[in-house]
């Protein structure tokens, strides 16, 4: 940069505070960097002096003195890195919707949302790929467990992301998910409701059902209906969380009796029980669809196909995705 710049703030930034706005825009600028030039008050807010944690409003002017750094301008892909690039593609194949506010994807079976212990690879690394010319990065406002598939949002700007966990957090939103699980629930549709809380063991974090009023328990609410049986072995649920507590719906069948197939935590089969023949032992659980306001007006409503362990179960099972009545 050879000059003087000024800037002004966005409306997706509002409230962003200072320090986090030259993070988005110049990432390779230190905070020791950042904070000498603070001090010298060669960084202005409409001709103020600021701190790092002064909180911006839209509209307003940042001077940006000469900086040994670029700013952040990439645009769909940054192409700075195999990888980059990589990441890029996927997520090209993994789009399902988008708009100037939101990106949809259908997530597969097995990619991390987020980092953790063993993960390498996750979702919102992969996001890196696709800041936009501002320098922003898309952001998650919802989860998916790692071995679950199907529809995952991701807002594009910081004022889309604030509508949509507002949306989520309100339960304004409607998530459908379809589950093969062992057995025949004793209803044909139910709402299950219990209290959750949860466990640390050697095979890591874990869910239990607990009692009311238990220490650290949230309450879990879930809705389901059977779509179709095979035989008496196995069920095709359409299941709805209307909370959103982590395995909710993983506990929730096993809490029924009708654990999730391929589940690795929360199926446990008796010795008379045997995995059937040709279906992958895989989580059988999909984000079908959601339904969620867009942050620019109106509904986004979108549908997920199933993953290609699922699409061959349902082959083998005969079972047909159009009997699933989605309109209901």
């Amino acid at each position: 940069m050879a000059a003087v710049e000024q800037k002004t703030v966005d409306t997706g930034e509002a409230e962003m505070r200072l320090d986090r706005w030259f993070k988005v825009h110049y990432p390779g600028l230190g905070f020791g960097h950042l904070q000498k030039l603070l001090r010298s008050g060669q960084i202005r807010i409409d001709g103020s002096r600021a701190k790092s944690d002064t909180r911006l409003q839209a509209g307003q002017t940042v001077r940006v003195p000469p900086l040994p750094v670029d700013s952040k301008a990439e645009g769909h892909l940054t192409g700075k890195s195999i990888r980059g690039r990589e990441d890029g593609d996927v997520l090209s194949q993994m789009l399902l919707y988008e708009d100037p506010k939101v990106f949809v994807f259908n997530k597969p079976a097995g990619l991390a949302v987020q980092g953790g212990s063993g993960v390498n690879r996750h979702v919102d690394d992969m996001l890196e790929a696709w800041r936009n010319k501002k320098g922003e990065k898309p952001r998650l406002v919802h989860r998916l467990d790692r071995d679950t598939s199907g529809v995952l949002v991701v807002a594009r700007t910081r004022g889309a992301a604030q509508a949509l966990t507002a949306a989520f957090r309100e339960r304004e939103t409607k998530k459908t998910y379809w589950a093969l699980v062992k057995g025949i629930p004793r209803k044909r549709e139910d709402k299950i409701t219990t209290w959750l809380v949860k466990e640390t063991t050697p095979d890591g974090d874990r869910m239990r059902v607990a009692q009311h009023g238990e220490p650290d328990s949230d309450h879990a609410v879930s809705y389901y209906r059977v779509i179709e049986s095979a035989g008496q072995v196995l069920t095709w649920l359409e299941m709805e969380p209307y909370t959103g507590r982590t395995h909710q719906l993983r506990v929730h069948a096993a809490h029924i009796g009708c654990p999730i197939i391929g589940d690795p935590k929360y199926f446990e089969a008796d010795t008379n029980w045997s995995f059937p023949g040709g279906i992958q032992n895989r989580l059988h659980l999909h984000a079908r669809r959601i339904r969620v306001p867009n942050p620019s007006g109106g509904i986004i409503d979108v549908t997920a196909p199933l993953p290609p362990h699922m699409v061959q179960t349902w082959n083998l099972l005969g079972l047909d995705e159009n009997d699933a009545d989605e309109d209901n």
